[in-house]
């Protein structure tokens, strides 16, 4: 009969029409730049990462996490009895009962699906996406009704076919080709399930394979200086596996929430920005995008092509320059996409290639190129600060237990007053400690995100010329941005192994450390309210969240925490060299944080950078006072208790 084989012959269709869609899409992707993956090996570990790594993000949201496996996993179980049961025939009640388990535990999160999309929140991309819970119920149902005679819920006399119920049988296969063509071809042919297809191959082949397992990776790929151009002027010049991930986002929206860029009304939106990405290599224009656009910028206007100049239509440069890196996108993606990579990569090509570093800019880059840091003081006045603070230099000692990385706090007189309570405390401590001196030079952070990898490849290497001549077991730093720097990305040049063996620390590490060893007392805490800023380059960055919180506790301190703190902490807009590029928004984000800082009550705010201090007691008072934990901690210091 005519249902015996109209099923089977539609599915057998869509499952090829699907597979074409899915090749297309994979020579879309091959279309980027070579990139050495272990393929085998992500594939094998793909699903581990898929429901470990990825659901522990996705877990964030509780609504959703359940959503997800209760829609994707009775998804993922039943197409597979689909092609068992359906296509194949195979006669098995146990397999035919697991299908309509698997579809009705479908159909559930399906209806959490679609009361999410009653009234969905701001981030959600719309359009397209709407129309998905009502393919999921559709395709649940379907399939739910056919698998009933092959379970004996009907019995085997009960056939649709055999009844002779045509305009039934063709309203059925018209229902599978609409549900399950919505499912695969959106798999492949780039609807709303994209992410579904894309997702687990980019979890396979993910350009940070370190990120997964509880592991961690933060630091900037390195430049490859010396060809033909530098950076990602078009979309095929970024890695093939990079735009696998743009093709994996799922538009939820979740790193548009969180950026502070965004917020401030800047022209930035990272969802935006992938989804543009997307467009790029595949062609065409923006007018379909359903979601938040750039702010100040209209939908539609974008287009682009695979070999065509990214900044010539696609994305303004403005949009470029607006990330401070602080990875709050990257943080809370649950497809686990690196946004800030992409951004840097394409900033190299303006600036190297073009020298279209925005405002001060070129100037700040120029400095640093001349007297190597950032605002062209005299290199000699570097060690100014330490004129009173009888501190070893390491020229003249050679070896040290701990080397103080003193970064370009040295020509700040804000940030002095920092350097010297750590020595004060350090001191307190009976630590044996000495500097570079003159011979520290800027770590290289500023112009690696502004897109000068030359520059910063250069200040590297010289860096670790100079710490090689040396002796020391510990390296600490105050500036969170050095100390990321240092510990993370100056492996890829540390052919001599200075750092080898080297342990690089933030000071609020290391400062826990002596409190925790009896070596550093301090007294109760007399002031008021305080909380805590966590700072992006030493929280998301490099996962220290625990050792300034404890800090604060040994002084009795109850930190009164903000709404957005640990890895959803807000940045102060101080990263990414985006005080220098100096984009114009709506609002200053540094204003923003503040304000999360008044709604605890807090009379105090602690910081653990310089670049916070200096951002944040940049807002007009009146407001809270701002201070480094180690000016806090040398108040209220017990001198002689070591």
């Amino acid at each position: 009969m005519i249902f015996d084989w109209l099923i089977p012959s539609l599915i057998a269709t869509l499952l090829v029409l699907a597979a074409i869609g899915a090749l297309r899409r994979v020579n879309l992707w091959r279309g980027g730049q070579a990139e050495k993956v272990d393929m085998w090996a992500g594939l094998l570990a793909m699903p581990k990462r898929y429901l470990h790594d990825l659901h522990h993000v996705v877990e964030r949201d509780k609504y959703m996490s359940r959503t997800h496996v209760a829609t994707g996993g009775g998804f993922v179980l039943a197409m597979v009895l689909v092609i068992l049961v359906h296509l194949f025939d195979i006669q098995s009640r146990i397999l035919a009962w697991m299908l309509l388990a698997a579809l009705g535990m479908m159909f559930c999160g399906a209806l959490f699906v679609f009361k999410r999309r009653l009234n969905p929140p701001s981030r959600l991309s719309k359009g397209p996406w709407m129309r998905l819970p009502k393919s999921l119920l559709t395709f649940a149902m379907t399939f739910f009704v056919l698998t009933l005679p092959a379970a004996g819920i009907l019995p085997e006399s009960f056939s649709l076919g055999n009844i002779g119920l045509t305009l039934v049988s063709l309203l059925l296969a018209l229902l599978v080709i609409l549900s399950l063509g919505e499912m695969l071809f959106g798999m492949t042919w780039g609807g709303p399930m994209k992410h579904a297809f894309a997702g687990a191959l980019h979890l396979a082949f993910h350009r940070r394979p370190e990120r997964f397992g509880g592991g961690r990776s933060t630091g900037l790929k390195a430049a490859d200086l010396g060809g033909a151009s530098h950076g990602v002027a078009k979309p095929s010049d970024f890695k093939w596996n990079q735009l696998l991930g743009f093709d994996a986002c799922v538009q939820c929206g979740r790193c548009e929430a969180v950026c502070p860029a965004f917020a401030a009304g800047q022209p930035l939106n990272p969802k935006k920005l992938i989804q543009d990405m997307v467009v790029g290599f595949a062609g065409g224009t923006d007018e379909k995008y359903a979601g938040s656009a750039y702010p100040g910028v209209e939908v539609g206007h974008a287009k682009g092509g695979a070999d065509n100049i990214i900044t010539d239509g696609l994305i303004s440069s403005d949009t470029l320059w607006s990330c401070t890196t602080c990875r709050a996108c990257v943080e809370e993606c649950p497809m686990m996409i690196e946004h800030v990579d992409a951004i840097v990569d394409m900033r190299r090509f303006l600036t190297l290639e073009k020298g279209d570093t925005p405002n001060k800019g070129a100037e700040v880059l120029e400095n640093i190129i001349a007297t190597d840091n950032p605002n062209g003081y005299s290199p000699s006045s570097r060690t100014h600060w330490a004129a009173d603070q009888n501190l070893a230099v390491m020229k003249d000692v050679k070896k040290a237990e701990v080397l103080f990385w003193v970064s370009d706090g040295a020509f700040d007189m804000r940030s002095q007053r920092i350097l010297r309570s750590f020595v004060k405390l350090l001191k307190a401590a009976n630590v044996e400690v000495a500097i570079l001196g003159d011979e520290e030079r800027d770590s290289g952070d500023v112009a690696r995100r502004l897109g000068d990898d030359a520059t910063f490849q250069s200040l590297a290497k010289r860096n670790l010329a100079t710490l090689a001549q040396y002796e020391f077991s510990t390296l600490v730093t105050t500036d969170p941005h050095a100390f990321h720097c240092l510990k993370n990305e100056y492996a890829d040049f540390d052919q001599a192994g200075a750092l080898q063996g080297v342990e690089v620390l933030h000071h609020t590490t290391f400062l826990n450390r002596l409190i925790e060893q009896g070596v550093l007392q301090v007294d109760a805490f007399k002031g008021g309210k305080v909380t805590y800023h966590d700072p992006c380059y030493l929280g998301r960055y490099n996962g220290e969240y625990e050792s300034p919180r404890a800090l604060l506790s040994s002084l009795g301190i109850e930190i009164a925490e903000m709404e957005r703190s640990g890895y959803r902490s807000r940045c102060c807009g101080g990263g990414g060299g985006a005080p220098i590029t100096d984009i114009p928004g709506e609002r200053r984000i540094a204003d923003m944080r503040m304000e999360d800082v008044v709604a605890t009550g807090a009379e105090l705010v602690a910081v653990g950078c310089q670049q916070c201090t200096a951002m944040l007691e940049g807002v007009v008072e009146p407001r809270p006072q701002v201070r480094d934990i180690a000016e806090i901690m040398a108040e209220y210091l017990i001198e002689g208790a070591a």
